[in-house]
């Protein structure tokens, strides 16, 4: 690991390339207690996809730093049905906003990627080095693809012009700003929801998928956006760094934490004719805590924290 080298976010001008999404978001609230300036543009100020508009505002704006948090994300549902969107447009926000980047100086960049860049059946925990070493997951592999692209740009920027860009891949994320639509949403939001509104209706049940004896690791929002700060000031290299808990649970132990969230008092039940998926999806947390970072945001005052934010914005 190459040694740290400190870069101070005081006085700069930080673009937050995503903001309105829940690690975008987070980033942002972040931030300000870092004595930045923070950047942003919604998509009607500027649509990342149109490169020549991307380099213009880079021009306008010139900023110091880069998050790029944006992305075009979806469930398996919407990967399966729209491979091209899903491919052609990450590879583009993150071509444009990386080439622009270069083009005005930014001094420096983080890519955000996701886990789903690993092979469907790397060894567990995945460390970083498990990176294109077998075949991806084949419902999610058009995202996974432009992610690794992503990453492949800011080493190749780093390599080619000596750029600072660096990447990080964070585990299933939950919190404020999550997605709690029934049909689109992943695992906590849908779970929560679900215990919500069978205790607002009485329910004597909640069903879940499958044996529940999956292991899946999580990581609250907050938690992620305090880890991308943290490696933009102190990390420096080409290897992507995983940013997670390095723990995870069975989803029958968070249901259970989640009904209790929610004082829902019914019965778990399983569905069984529906498939568990991978058995376990853990990420090597060894590289982020070597760089002096741990997670403070436990899964039970997590899920009871957000939780409240939907009770607040959504339910």
């Amino acid at each position: 690991m190459a040694p740290i080298t400190p870069y101070s976010l005081n006085g700069k001008h930080v673009f937050v390339a995503g903001h309105r999404g829940m690690v975008g978001s987070g980033i942002v609230r972040r931030l300000a207690t870092e004595g930045c300036t923070v950047l942003t543009a919604t998509r009607a100020e500027l649509n990342f996809l149109d490169q020549a508009a991307v380099r213009v505002w880079f021009e306008a704006n010139r900023p110091h730093a880069v998050f790029l948090a944006a992305a075009k994300v979806g469930g398996i549902l919407a990967n399966d049905s729209f491979p091209a969107d899903f491919l052609y447009d990450n590879l583009m926000i993150e071509a444009n906003i990386i080439e622009a980047a270069f083009r005005v100086g930014v001094e420096k960049l983080l890519f955000l990627g996701s886990s789903c860049i690993y092979p469907k059946l790397a060894d567990q925990p995945i460390v970083e080095s498990a990176l294109l070493t077998g075949p991806l997951e084949p419902t999610n592999e058009w995202y996974a693809v432009a992610k690794i692209a992503g990453i492949k740009l800011a080493q190749a920027y780093r390599r080619q012009h000596g750029c600072d860009y660096i990447s990080a891949m964070p585990t299933n994320l939950y919190g404020s700003g999550d997605n709690f639509d029934l049909m689109s949403s992943h695992v906590i939001p849908a779970l929560l929801r679900k215990a919500h509104e069978a205790k607002l209706s009485g329910a004597e049940q909640i069903e879940i998928w499958g044996t529940g004896t999956p292991r899946r690791e999580f990581l609250h929002v907050d938690d992620c956006a305090d880890a991308c700060v943290h490696l933009m000031k102190t990390y420096s290299d080409a290897e992507h760094v995983n940013v997670g808990s390095g723990e995870d649970v069975t989803i029958l132990e968070l249901t259970q934490m989640i009904c209790d969230a929610v004082s829902f008092k019914g019965k778990i039940v399983h569905d069984l004719t529906k498939p568990d998926g991978t058995p376990r999806k853990l990420m090597s947390a060894d590289k982020i805590r070597a760089l002096g970072w741990h997670p403070k945001i436990g899964l039970t005052e997590g899920l009871s924290a957000t939780y409240a934010w939907f009770r607040s914005n959504v339910g």
